[in-house]
């Protein structure tokens, strides 16, 4: 298992988000689910304007074995999306946690990035997965 990046918060779906500088989120799905999934071969996005709402699905990702859903981590708007996966979607396995990003929200409540895992508590949530 990769190395879970400190700066991240989790859904136990293993969606992730980051806090950026500006004060905008970075999600993503963590390198765990992009394993689970194996190849991933088609990324469905929300478009840039879509509000998206905290633990709905707004996004999916395809692999040879099956469709996912993506849920938000955060309720707010999509102010921009990874369309370079639109070409190439196995960036998400290659480097879940850097490139392979798939989408940017304005948070509406920063207050919902603590009710997220950090990266210890995720960790201890696969563990007791894989148990």
């Amino acid at each position: 298992m990769s190395e879970i990046p400190g700066d991240l918060k989790f859904l136990k779906s293993h969606e992730w988000a980051r806090l950026e500088d500006n004060g905008r989120v970075t999600v993503g799905i963590s390198d765990h689910a992009q394993g689970l999934l194996g190849d991933l071969v088609y990324v469905e996005l929300p478009n840039v304007g879509d509000s998206v709402q905290a633990n709905n699905a707004c996004a999916v990702v395809e692999s040879v074995k099956a469709a996912s859903d993506v849920y938000s981590p955060v309720t707010g708007t999509v102010v921009e999306v990874n369309s370079a996966l639109a070409d190439k979607p196995e960036t998400i396995n290659e480097d879940a946690y850097g490139d392979g990003w798939l989408f940017v929200v304005e948070i509406g409540n920063a207050e919902e990035l603590a009710e997220l895992l950090g990266p210890d508590d995720y960790a201890e949530a696969l563990e007791d997965e894989d148990h």
